[in-house]
């Protein structure tokens, strides 16, 4: 697949994003020298790369290469601790990198960075200034929630007036994102506005014809063209179609048919041992499959667990009392599952029915147990 886009691009306008490439990250941070560190962290094909830097007088320097646009952290140890010692407070931001040489300067902290000769930052600068009236918002209402005290975070009139809020906020960030993406189809951060707009859930008949409206250059970027595969596989998966079969292995390796359980009501539960708000969910699944397990019901378990943690997988579906089948490749999110259901959230589900049909998406909670109910009389 890789060579192919290549050689598409060479038939490409020029002015269209380098889809891969080397780039040069040239950084400054006042005097800061060792034992101070600079961690940058980006992905590259279908990997994450942790890179580091030593600091002289101030200057730095990364190299690596991308497949086009990517978003990357830079993160400031300060006194060479160690990342794993910095925690949540860390000294961070957040810089795009693209196949070319990009500058960035601050005075002593991340907090006045300032990134030069980089069109796709400059764009970023453009969108975050566009948005930045509701981000506020969104951003202070998430501060308020975690400075709150355990007892105060669980009072429920407290959580409704934050949700309150938070939608209203949030619905102001959709109509300035919705603005954004019109008025600017050739940015690169109107594709990423599209796809926070598009959500979990993405509704094919609104969001593809704005897809379509973004400019060649945009779309062809690796994003925009898996956005756009993501957009396909919404659409084989949606209710009244045919699940897409599959097959993968199970906790002891074994291979799992999806259409071995015909006859049977199947939901589809893509979860991972990291999910906090699948795990969450997992008590209510677990009680939906002990009411219905006996009425032609069961559930395969999709873990969007990674490489080299099988077992955190495993210990929480011991933990969690998850008794059905359980399968995965340890992909992250590039589970070959996941990408073939366009799976772009946790905790998400398919109810199949025993013809293997998709009659239901996203049942959650009571709507669950309420859904079960009425086909399994």
């Amino acid at each position: 697949m890789k060579r192919l886009v290549l050689s598409l691009l060479m038939t490409t306008p020029a002015c269209l994003f380098a889809q891969a490439g080397d780039f040069t990250l040239n950084g400054k941070i006042g005097t800061l020298d060792a034992p101070a560190k600079v961690y940058l962290t980006y992905r590259s094909g279908d990997g994450a790369v942790l890179d580091s830097a030593v600091v002289n007088k101030g200057v730095f320097t990364f190299k690596g290469k991308v497949e086009g646009p990517s978003m990357a952290r830079i993160i400031v140890d300060h006194k060479g601790e160690g990342l794993r010692k910095l925690g949540r407070s860390a000294d961070n931001a957040i810089v795009y990198l693209e196949p070319s040489t990009i500058n960035i300067s601050a005075k002593d902290s991340l907090n006045t960075l300032v990134v030069s000769g980089s069109k796709l930052n400059d764009e970023n600068a453009n969108y975050m200034k566009y948005v930045a009236g509701p981000l506020a918002k969104l951003m202070a209402i998430n501060k308020e929630y975690g400075d709150a005290p355990e007892a105060k975070q669980k009072d429920e009139a407290f959580n409704k007036a934050l949700k309150e809020r938070y939608e209203k906020a949030e619905l102001e960030m959709n109509i300035l994102q919705s603005a954004f993406i019109k008025e600017n189809p050739d940015s690169y951060f109107s594709l990423l506005a599209l796809r926070e707009l598009a959500g979990e859930s993405i509704n094919v008949a609104e969001i593809e014809p704005v897809y379509k409206g973004l400019s060649e250059r945009v779309r062809t970027t690796q994003a925009g063209i898996d956005f756009a595969k993501a957009i396909d596989a919404v659409r084989g998966t949606s209710v009244g179609v045919m699940a897409p079969d599959f097959t993968q292995n199970d906790v002891n390796g074994k291979p799992v048919k999806l259409s071995s359980f015909r006859g049977k009501y199947v939901l589809i539960d893509f979860w991972a041992s990291w999910c906090g708000p699948c795990r969450a969910e997992n008590p209510n699944v677990v009680a939906a499959y002990n009411k219905f397990k006996d009425k032609k019901f069961t559930i395969i378990g999709v873990s969007l667990d990674q490489e080299g943690k099988k077992d955190a997988w495993l210990a929480a579906i011991k933990k969690d009392g998850l008794v059905w089948t359980q399968v995965s490749d340890l992909k992250f999110w590039n589970n070959e599952v996941a990408v073939l259901y366009g799976v772009r959230g946790i905790p998400q589900n398919f109810l199949v029915d025993p013809a293997g049909k998709i009659v239901a998406t996203n049942l959650r909670g009571e709507e669950l147990h309420a859904k079960l109910a009425q086909l399994l009389k």
